[in-house]
């Protein structure tokens, strides 16, 4: 099958989604399919190029930041992304366009749907969603109401990693929904020597939840080291927050990569505060990586990491400090919660993933044959 995926952001642009992107993309390479892709650009990054059996496309659009974007920034990735695609379909036969994300790149599959008839598939990573991130994206899903619904209703379906998006997705629309987890690449070489280390991995914004964090080290006499790795909006108020606190804490900025993976690979515990979520990658590579999991006890957090680690109620800086004052003080139950996490992560390998994705799609592609009215 051949495949025309979008997505607005793909490595080394981007957060989560973008991951679980480029992730997917290789692994369905990997299965038979061929897959081009077309994201959004940077002036640093060449314009094509072809990673791991994978053909990127990269358009030009304004974006100041490698590790997010604003709304204003995302509108101006539509036209191109669009006006590229529908040249590459004049151009090649492909059986779908698979969409990350309703918006932006959602409209650009339902533009192109409507010139071409070409079927598109969603999936939904959190923010597309009305109500999932209230905090930036309120207003702006308030006003295009009608054209959410219009990109759901017209797409042949969507797809969601978690029941948690899917009930809120739920609350907006009965159109078909096919759960399918995110993956995570299971790797085979043993895990490296922990250091007494905390680590959190996040886009820093307000709703990430770092912020309870720094309050529940505060007072802490230890010489732990907490290591925040990250950028965004929320920085600064964070760095502020954080002077003060009795344990070292380093903020990393932006990091990605092998950099990273050393950081996953050294820290025993992995704290993720957020508040909201939708299927959080940081989470399965903290998994994999064999650190002793603490997050929020809400609903996306929980269905990743389901018993191989520790819920604390959301925004409660003072349970966040009793769990990690129960771990810190306890070898034993952080080499428990290791296992108990390496095991977890193996559910999750793109492989079983990619099969599901692709059996997904042969189904989408049976139902739709001869639809297309390429010109």
């Amino acid at each position: 099958m051949k495949l025309l995926c979008l997505t607005y952001e793909y490595p080394p642009l981007g957060g989560g989604g973008g991951v679980v992107a480029k992730g997917l993309a290789e692994e369905l390479v990997k299965v038979g399919h061929e897959v081009e892709l077309v994201t959004s650009g940077m002036k640093d990054l060449p314009a094509r190029e072809v990673i791991e059996g994978v053909h990127i496309h990269r358009v030009n659009c304004l974006r100041r930041h490698r590790h997010y974007t604003t709304t204003p920034e995302l509108i101006t990735q539509i036209y191109p992304s669009f006006r590229h695609a529908l040249g590459m379909i004049r151009q090649n036969h492909y059986d779908l366009i698979h969409t990350h994300f309703i918006y932006p790149t959602g409209l650009v599959a339902y533009l192109l749907n409507k010139v071409i008839g070409l079927p598109y598939i969603i999936t939904v990573h959190g923010s597309d969603v009305p109500g999932y991130n209230p905090d930036r994206f309120q207003l702006a899903h308030k006003l295009t109401n009608w054209l959410w619904q219009a990109i759901v209703r017209n797409s042949v379906g969507l797809i969601c990693p978690s029941n948690h998006i899917k009930r809120l997705v739920r609350l907006y629309s009965d159109h078909p929904i096919t759960i399918i987890s995110n993956g995570i690449t299971v790797k085979t070489a043993p895990v490296a020597v922990k250091k007494n280390q905390i680590l959190v991995v996040s886009r820093l914004f307000k709703r990430k939840g770092v912020q309870f964090l720094l309050n529940a080290i505060r007072d802490m006499d230890t010489d732990w080291k907490v290591v925040i790795a990250g950028d965004g909006p929320y920085l600064k108020t964070l760095k502020t927050l954080a002077k003060g606190i009795r344990p070292k804490v380093e903020f990393m900025g932006y990091v990605q990569g092998q950099p990273l993976q050393d950081l996953y690979n050294t820290s025993k515990i992995f704290v993720f505060p957020s508040l909201r979520e939708n299927f959080p990658i940081v989470l399965l590579e903290a998994m994999e990586a064999g650190c002793a999991i603490i997050a929020s006890d809400i609903d996306s957090c929980r269905e990743v990491i389901g018993d191989a680690g520790v819920t604390t109620t959301a925004a409660s800086a003072q349970h966040l400090k009793d769990a990690l004052n129960r771990l810190m003080e306890d070898e034993v139950e952080i080499r428990r919660l290791k296992e108990l996490a390496l095991n977890r992560a193996r559910e999750f390998d793109w492989p079983s993933v990619a099969q599901k994705y692709s059996n997904e799609f042969d189904r989408i592609v049976d139902l739709n044959r001869g639809v297309s009215k390429i010109k």
